[in-house]
């Protein structure tokens, strides 16, 4: 895994939210309180002069980290956050697509249906799944929520805007282009502040983090960004491997993304 020029990507997010911004009348942010919705935030920042000037939406299944918690309290608090809060209904022994997956395609839909976003930010990346790989920079949703990946608009020339439905919304992916490595150089480089959940304790770490019914830590001895950069350039693991709904059938993630899942 090759750390690529994070200016470079920098760049084109700035220009991916602006874009959006420009072209959406009530935009809204997912935020899961993980290193890449974080450091998507903090890019927001930066492309619109220190604020983020849409509400973020944390869909909570009432079993995260308490680290998850305590920096969402603090962010709000410090970068003057607009905070949207969404629960779920989920069962204490759910696990994988039961827990983190349809629970939060349902709590999605029914935020949506609340506050009728006309677009969504979302901070997945290409390199995650190959389900993902599929997405584009602006991705439709039809009125249900539901995406086409059969059907999807081109994106020639920076051009965003074919093929958008306005009744349903937009799912605006200013991430795809980068990998597990970029977010971490670019949060050594600009300090974004992060759960300590990812560093190594007792020889294990997080590399992604769910809820804490279905996301385990992998072994790691990695305590600060540098030994994490370090770790992950040598790395044939997953990222992903601690998560549960990641283990599931193939189909099964698929079909979850086409009803609205993250």
């Amino acid at each position: 895994m090759i750390v690529q020029d994070v200016r470079k990507l920098e760049e084109k997010s700035i220009f991916i939210m602006r874009e959006a911004k420009q072209k959406f009348k009530n935009m809204g942010a997912f935020w899961s309180m993980g290193k890449d919705s974080t450091t998507m935030l903090a890019i927001a920042r930066k492309a619109f002069l220190g604020k983020v000037p849409f509400p973020v939406i944390h869909i909570d299944n009432g079993i995260d980290f308490p680290e998850v918690y305590a920096l969402r309290e603090k962010l709000v608090k410090d970068w003057g956050l607009e905070l949207i809060v969404g629960h779920t209904k989920i069962k204490p022994v759910a696990r994988g697509m039961a827990c983190c997956g349809m629970t939060k395609t349902i709590a999605v839909q029914e935020i949506m249906k609340e506050y009728k976003f006309d677009a969504i930010m979302v901070s997945i990346r290409r390199d995650e799944h190959w389900i993902r790989a599929k997405e584009r920079y602006f991705s439709p949703r039809d009125e249900n929520l539901r995406w086409d990946y059969k059907n999807q608009p081109a994106e020639l020339w920076d051009d965003y805007t074919s093929k958008l439905d306005n009744k349903g919304h937009v799912r605006i992916h200013p991430m795809l282009d980068w990998n597990e490595v970029d977010i971490w150089a670019y949060i050594q480089k600009e300090h974004v502040p992060i759960m300590p959940v990812y560093y190594a304790r007792n020889g294990y770490r997080y590399r992604s983090v769910g809820c804490t019914n279905c996301t385990v830590a992998l072994k790691s001895d990695a305590k600060n960004i540098k030994e994490i950069i370090k770790e992950l350039e040598a790395t044939e693991t997953d990222e992903r491997s601690g998560r549960s709904q990641d283990k599931e059938k193939e189909y099964a993630m698929q079909k979850l993304r086409a009803l609205g899942y993250m």
